[in-house]
């Protein structure tokens, strides 16, 4: 089914659920710096030197960011499907 069949604002509301999701994933992104951890946002010295378990905060953003991620790749595929 064409994009040009459906309605203009679900065309547009995809696409603009796509441009949030992506936002919203490279923060996420580039809030996990793989040395420190987000104690090094407020101040702290980000456990260097050592590998900890995710806990908390970090977990969430973690998972948080998988999320995105098959968010961002499934709505892609929404668009690319509904264009044809």
């Amino acid at each position: 089914m064409p994009m040009n069949f459906l309605p203009p604002f679900m065309k547009k509301t995809l696409i603009t659920l796509q441009i949030i999701i992506s936002l919203l994933l490279a923060t996420a992104i580039l809030i996990q710096n793989r040395g420190s951890g987000l104690g090094s946002l407020a101040g702290g010295s980000g456990g260097e030197g050592f590998h900890a378990a995710r806990r908390g905060a970090e977990k969430l953003l973690f998972n948080a960011t998988i999320f995105l991620g098959f968010l961002f790749c499934a709505n892609a595929f929404v668009i690319s499907f509904l264009s044809e």
